[in-house]
């Protein structure tokens, strides 16, 4: 076994390895760059090395960098996490010559699934279903338009490199196939440097079902169950689950032959994930092959009890699988949600800023089921940055339980108790699809979170009464904390001056909490308190709560028979005036007002189009001048090696276009002064 690896990656996966690493007493290296100097990982790992500028093509891309920090750190083998170089052909090769275990598959396996028309030939080889489509060599745009019209509508075009949801597209009518096809290939080209595409029949009501698969050097492979990823945004998971609640069986069997058979046809040796597309009549057929561990591992782990990691390292050591097929066997139902700094309403666009409060079940007192367990993989901490230079993935929260209808119950509650400051966040959005009933039912398939965005949005209604009551009853207990630790640091700690209590020359009066929500919505909650519990005074109507705190999780009690729900859990997460709460049926915004505080009245802006976030312009399609309709695309932005089209909100004049292809705009930078037209 080795004494020391570098890992090659950042974020939750290098956090992920390493604890497996402590676990088996082998020593760490990591690498970082200059925007991850802070970063967890770079603090749990025994070691650490820079690698270069925060831009991956500066860092974690940079093969050579990578190789002289294993070589520097004396470790002897690189474990390459997923995303930057872990099915990086070459650089598997790479380490091979300089002496440095690559914790992968060899580098023929990765060369023939890494494109996905090679992979798709090697499959049907191996007597695999794939998908029907195009996958040869032409790619000149004319030649593919005619090829589409052969494969039928609606299809799939999709990068032959690459994952990630990234160089894909939808195309359901043959006059959309050329506009499409360009994003296609623009995108594939930034995102992987390989501008190739491949074109495949559009599978209905399809389910993305994958298979975790793993090989050792002495010729074994095995299957260790289904993972369904089918609940998706931008063809990018966001819930997986396992066992999947469409497959039956025999239909379960099928699958897992094939891909034990998918991994046998390339001698694989390792962690691998076979994908498989199901259509609503239950056929199936191979999509790709990653040969990597997924960002979804845990699901499985969950459900066998096995540390994939750590059979990562053994068979990268040379030792044989620890288990043979007979001996793999799976226990209750596990769901993973990831969170991401991202705004749904906005199309999923990231969100960039500082992680100001943080909190998920086990950083928090929780009551969640003893029936269940719960796991968050995170590679963030307080304080944090979400830059625009990675993935904007906060953490995974993974949930298992006996039967899927406790863990669903179990990530509901998790969810509930997970809370973001700092960013927008899709937790909210998770909630929703937690709650929905088509998820409930198992009824979910790859165009589930498109055809119910809508509903599926947490929107700006108002919260329950009780959510902003026990909002304020935090702010009063933050007070609280405040003026007694002001008191133990003054000279006169016992003064009626450090107290916030309520006398006033005797007669009782209560705290008073000013509150705005979402909808600018200003309210004030008179308060009287006397050992934990507490009346409240709001419009006309007074109740008594009894208070349970534990950090920032409340636990309520009402005193009243008016109120339909007897008790409530509430997070309440604050940094400055910003408040939100976090409750069973989703999240609220507020901010605290400052009664003696002079607000400026807001003054009606400019009209004017703003970049969404940080990034590249990389195209203008239209010039000063120009008339143009609602909707019409007016130039295209880059970043995070997605594209974003900016339209016109409105029928208008384009005065003036303030940037060029390849600059680069912050985020809320005023990219195109426009005016209406006139009526």
């Amino acid at each position: 076994m080795f004494d020391k690896i570098l890992i090659a990656n950042r974020g939750e996966i290098a956090c992920r390895i390493i604890h497996t690493c402590r676990k088996m007493g082998i020593r760490t290296v990591a690498v970082y760059a200059d925007a991850d100097a802070r970063a967890l990982h770079v603090q749990l790992a025994d070691e650490a090395c820079r690698i270069g500028e925060s831009p991956p093509s500066e860092s974690y891309l940079r093969s050579e960098k990578l190789l002289d920090a294993a070589k520097k750190h004396g470790a002897q083998a690189i474990h390459p996490g997923y995303g930057f170089l872990s099915e990086n052909a070459e650089f598997a090769r790479q380490c091979s010559k300089a002496g440095i275990v690559f914790i992968g598959p060899s580098v023929e396996a990765i060369e023939q699934m890494g494109a996905k028309d090679q992979a798709k030939r090697v499959m049907e080889n191996a007597g695999v279903p794939v998908v029907p489509g195009y996958k040869g060599a032409e790619q000149s745009p004319d030649f593919l338009h005619a090829e589409a019209k052969k494969v039928g509508y609606p299809l799939m075009i999709k990068a032959v490199l690459g994952g990630g949801g990234k160089g894909m597209r939808v195309v359901h009518k043959h006059e959309d196939f050329p506009e499409a096809l360009e994003s296609a290939c623009n995108e594939a080209r930034n995102a992987f440097g390989d501008d190739r595409v491949l074109l495949e029949s559009f599978i209905s009501g399809p389910r993305h079902i994958e298979f975790q698969i793993f090989g050792d050097q002495h010729g074994n492979a095995v299957h260790l169950f289904e993972r369904d990823c089918s609940l998706q945004r931008r063809h990018q998971k966001i819930i997986e689950e396992s066992p999947s609640p469409f497959l039956d069986d025999e239909l379960r069997s099928s699958m897992a032959d094939a891909a034990v058979a998918a991994a046998k046809a390339v001698k694989y040796t390792g962690a691998g994930t076979v994908e498989f597309i199901v259509g609503s009549d239950r056929g199936f057929f191979f999509m790709e092959m990653n040969t990597r561990l997924q960002v979804e591992h845990p699901v499985t782990e969950m459900i066998t009890g096995l540390d994939l990691v750590e059979w990562q390292l053994r068979v990268a050591a040379g030792e044989k699988l620890l288990l043979t097929q007979e001996e793999i066997s799976q226990t209750g139902h596990a769901i993973e949600a990831r969170i991401y700094a991202e705004n749904p309403a906005t199309g999923f666009l990231p969100s960039i800023g500082t992680l100001h409060s943080l909190a998920f079940p086990g950083l928090k007192q929780n009551n969640s089921s003893a029936r269940a367990s719960i796991r968050i993989d995170t590679g963030v901490e307080q304080g944090g940055e979400i830059s625009i230079h990675y993935d904007p993935m906060i953490a995974k929260l993974i949930v298992h339980a006996d039967s899927r209808k406790q863990a669903i119950a179990a990530m509901r509650s998790a969810l509930a108790q997970s809370g973001v400051l700092g960013v927008v966040t899709n937790l909210g959005f998770l909630q929703s699809i937690m709650q929905h009933p088509d998820f409930e039912e198992g009824k979910t398939d790859t165009l589930f979170v498109d055809s119910k965005l809508e509903s599926l949005l947490p929107g700006n209604k108002d919260s329950a009464d009780w959510v902003c009551w026990g909002t304020a009853i935090s702010c009063l207990l933050k007070d609280f904390a405040d003026s007694e630790n002001k008191a133990q640091k003054s000279m006169e700690p016992c003064s009626p001056w450090n107290s916030l209590g309520n006398w006033r020359a005797g007669i009782e009066e209560p705290h008073r909490v000013q509150l705005r929500n979402q909808q600018g919505t200003e309210t004030e909650i008179k308060i009287f308190e006397e050992n934990n519990t507490f009346r409240i005074l709001h419009e006309n109507t007074e109740i008594s709560v009894t208070v349970s705190a534990h950090e920032d999780l409340l636990d309520l009690t009402w005193n009243s028979e008016g109120l339909e729900e007897y008790g409530h859990h509430l997070l309440v997460l604050s940094h400055e005036s910003q408040l939100l709460a976090v409750h069973e049926n989703g999240r609220t915004l507020f901010s605290r007002l400052d009664p003696l505080a002079y607000e400026q009245s807001e003054e009606v802006s400019d009209f004017r189009l703003s970049a969404p976030m940080p990034g590249n312009v990389i195209r203008v399609l239209v010039k000063a001048g120009d008339e143009v309709s609602s909707g019409q695309p007016l130039l295209v932005m880059e970043a995070m090696k997605m594209e974003h089209t900016i339209v016109a909100p409105a029928d208008g004049i384009v005065e003036e276009i303030l940037f060029q292809p390849g600059d680069l705009v912050q985020n809320d930078a005023k990219l195109v002064e426009f005016s209406l037209l006139e009526e």
